[in-house]
């Protein structure tokens, strides 16, 4: 397989998978939109390894299989560039290096979080809940922003791309809270439940919805952090930058006005909302 194929590939996995993202990423200049691409890609692999959805894997695969499976993305990871020609991901994954100061190390912390999410691990306050959206999502934002690039101070810029990736991961978990339930796992830290005396087998309405009023409030601090990162960034990167957290910004909204929907359905944005997020954030009305 030649790395035209390889990017190919990656582009169809990332505009079926990463709905919400892809909005963004198609805001980028060719060869940013097509690295980009890879690193979604190969991240929707790690997390449906952890999530049992991986094609080809068995939906029952036991806690220590998807152990196993997510050490050797890892491995993958550490031995980029070796002959792989089967594998259209890790050979574009291998180019996005050699071309991008992508920190491929943060990899390794997503794969950590998923680990996390295997093995059922709760969270007993906010700063264990920090740690964990660091890993999977704060990580995101530091491989991103090695792909859009910076003349600012790196540091910063990665601290800064690591807040936006909490607050999405905040806004992730209050969307799932119903699914993730179901599914035994509970990610609002044991310190919150218990504040407001909430049992998620069967919350008191009341105290649901002051609870999530609560980690909305907590979830817009981060987004005012991370919100400083789009100065430091290309028109096109802070356009990219400005839909996907625009539309997860969006989502928060929505959800903070009306937060016991949550324990009915899966609350989600249009198409056309999407859509119109992405236009603002490429006129440069982010907000």
């Amino acid at each position: 397989m030649d790395l035209t194929e390889a990017y190919r590939e990656c582009e169809r996995i990332t505009w079926s998978q990463a709905r919400n993202f892809a909005y963004g990423i198609r805001l980028l200049p060719p060869a940013k939109r097509r690295g980009l691409a890879v690193i979604y890609a190969f991240a929707r692999r790690i997390d449906d390894i952890g999530d049992g959805t991986l094609p080809g894997q068995k939906a029952d695969m036991p806690a220590e299989e998807k152990i196993a499976a997510l050490k050797q993305a890892r491995e993958a990871v550490l031995h980029l560039g070796q002959p792989d020609g089967d594998d259209p991901v890790l050979l574009a994954l291998a180019d996005v290096k050699r071309n991008f100061p992508v920190p491929m190390e943060a990899f390794g912390e997503l794969i950590d979080g998923c680990v996390a999410d295997v093995r059922g691990t709760h969270y007993e306050t906010f700063e264990d809940l920090h740690y964990y959206c660091r890993c999977v999502a704060g990580s995101i934002g530091r491989l991103s922003l090695g792909i859009f690039g910076t003349r600012h101070d790196q540091q910063e810029a990665a601290r800064l791309a690591d807040s936006l990736g909490v607050a999405l991961q905040l806004t992730n978990i209050l969307r799932d809270i119903r699914e993730d339930h179901g599914n035994g796992r509970v990610y609002l830290p044991a310190e919150d439940l218990a504040k407001f005396d909430i049992d998620l087998a069967a919350p008191s309405v009341s105290q649901f919805i002051r609870l999530v009023e609560f980690e909305a409030g907590r979830a817009r601090e981060w987004y005012a952090a991370g919100w400083q990162l789009l100065p430091m960034l290309d028109r096109r990167s802070a356009a990219c930058t400005g839909a996907m957290a625009g539309i997860y910004r969006r989502l928060l909204e929505r959800i903070a006005a009306q937060p016991a929907a949550v324990l009915d359905s899966r609350v989600s944005l249009s198409t056309g909302e999407k859509a119109m997020v992405a236009v603002r954030a490429l006129a440069g009305r982010i907000r």
